[in-house]
């Protein structure tokens, strides 16, 4: 296929035979190393010392804030998030009144109200909470935190439990990003994952959010799901395309009922076949791309003019716990039950159990369930696995007068696996340098795993997604 170029940059070719031949799970790398090779040894002390280091050493750096909201109305059966199901509204009264108490925890150690470049609601579905609840955690949030008039503050969004005068009050608050998840038009695959949502609904929130002024749309949809087909997923496609997202992620279903109970009650007989998930996946690489939506990495795709594809064209592009960003390099407070925060080098998660969480905060300390330190070897890899995934290349110099490293020498096991990627045509070597090739763009993450130590001296497997 003939290799053509935007603004200076290849667009991916989809080689279906290649990604076919190299069938491979592996992390999302919103981290390195990933949460799995996490330490329960880990304490609140160590997490208020790596604060304290921060704070003496970038004491005005804006930071990034998670907050994680468990509930969900219903089940979605494809899920894998940390989630709680409940109609019960009260229940989020009491999470926030345990929010506001970490977060007071915290504040000391903050050492005043800091910038927020970068604010995010997860869930769960954070939409569970009403107007009134959602206002209550943003007073909370504007009481230790400054909003700036350059910070990205998104929110995730159920739209079969958002009213567009909800859109409206979020917009107010200060939100102006907006992830919605979709998943699947088609409503033979909507009740075979317990996921009933119209066009109609979708398309009130998407008008509210451009009216309420938010400045980017995102749209999730999920290949790979039970009663899904390339004939079924067409019609899904145009309705998203009509829906005219700014940004549009694609994930691929893992099925691990063992892992994830809810899945247990999915056909498996009804999941597509590998042949056919390839089949959805390049009808849908080859629409988006020929309707003019750029490739970013991985499984996401924005228009030309959206933040992530300049961020992408100009070498800024970053990754975090929540995906691609243009302000990863911020430390991340992260609030709530399992959420994942990043303090320098080190990472640190709370306890995922909401009675474990609660029962730490009454005991007036942070709910550190565990976390990690990375080591110079784990940063050095951190940041090339960043580069990859963000940019597509690597100059080994950069590494060499940052860390102190002969590339070649440090990295000679990992080269010669490289060699291989190069023959099959995933990447290019030269001296000094390497770059991914168009065909290479979408099996990046089996690129990275390469780098990945943690993962080479693995003593025990751990399930990840397919990589593509």
């Amino acid at each position: 296929m003939k290799i053509i170029t935007i603004h200076n940059h290849t667009l991916p070719v989809f080689d279906r035979q290649l990604i076919a031949s190299l069938p491979a799970s592996g992390p999302r790398y919103t981290s390195y190393p990933t949460a799995d090779r996490f330490d329960s040894s880990w304490s609140e002390q160590d997490y208020i010392s790596a604060l304290a280091t921060k704070q003496e050493n970038t004491p005005n750096k804006a930071l990034s804030l998670y907050i994680h909201i468990p509930f969900c109305n219903t089940i979605c059966y494809y899920c894998g998030c940390n989630k709680i199901i409940t109609k019960d509204k009260a229940r989020a009264d009491t999470y926030i009144q345990y929010l506001e108490r970490e977060l007071g925890l915290l504040a000391p150690h903050l050492k005043g109200r800091r910038q927020l470049a970068q604010l995010h609601f997860g869930g769960g579905t954070p939409t569970f909470l009403n107007d009134d609840q959602i206002e209550r955690v943003f007073a909370m949030i504007s009481k230790h935190f400054t909003l700036i008039p350059t910070g990205e503050y998104s929110i995730e969004i159920d739209p079969r439990k958002v009213s567009r005068d909800t859109v409206f009050h979020l917009g107010k608050l200060g939100f102006n990003r907006m992830s919605v998840g979709i998943q699947d038009f088609d409503p033979k695959v909507q009740q075979a994952v317990n996921r009933i949502q119209t066009e109609t609904e979708t398309r009130e929130v998407i008008e509210a959010a451009r009216e309420a002024g938010f400045k980017s749309i995102s749209v999730d949809l999920i290949y790979g799901l039970p009663q899904q087909s390339l004939k079924s997923i067409k019609p899904t496609i145009e309705t998203v395309l009509s829906l005219d997202p700014d940004r549009l992620a694609l994930y691929h279903y893992a099925h691990l009922p063992h892992i994830f109970k809810p899945q247990r009650r999915i056909d498996t007989d009804a999941v597509p076949d590998s042949e056919e998930k390839l089949d959805i996946l390049q009808y849908a690489v080859q629409t988006l791309t020929a309707r003019g939506y750029e490739f970013i990495g991985m499984d996401h795709f924005a228009k030309p003019t959206d933040e992530l594809t300049i961020a992408l064209h100009e070498g800024r592009l970053q990754r975090n716990f929540q995906g691609y960003s243009t302000h990863a390099d911020c430390d991340l407070i992260a609030i709530g039950v399992s959420s994942i925060g990043k303090i320098g080098s080190i990472y640190a998660q709370n306890e995922k159990d909401i009675d474990a969480y609660y029962a730490a905060l009454d005991a007036n300390r942070l709910p550190i369930m565990r976390g990690y330190q990375l080591t110079q070897d784990d940063i050095l890899r951190r940041q090339i696995i960043q580069d990859l995934m963000c940019r597509f290349s690597l100059d080994f110099s950069e590494y060499q007068e940052q860390f102190g490293i002969q590339f070649e020498e440090y990295f000679e096991q990992e080269l010669q696996d490289l060699n291989q990627m190069a023959q099959l045509g995933l990447l290019h070597l030269d001296t000094g340098s390497l770059t991914v090739s168009p065909k290479g763009r979408f099996l990046i993450r089996n690129i990275a795993m390469i780098f990945d130590y943690h993962l080479r001296h693995r003593e025990t497997k751990v399930r990840y997604s397919q990589t593509v």
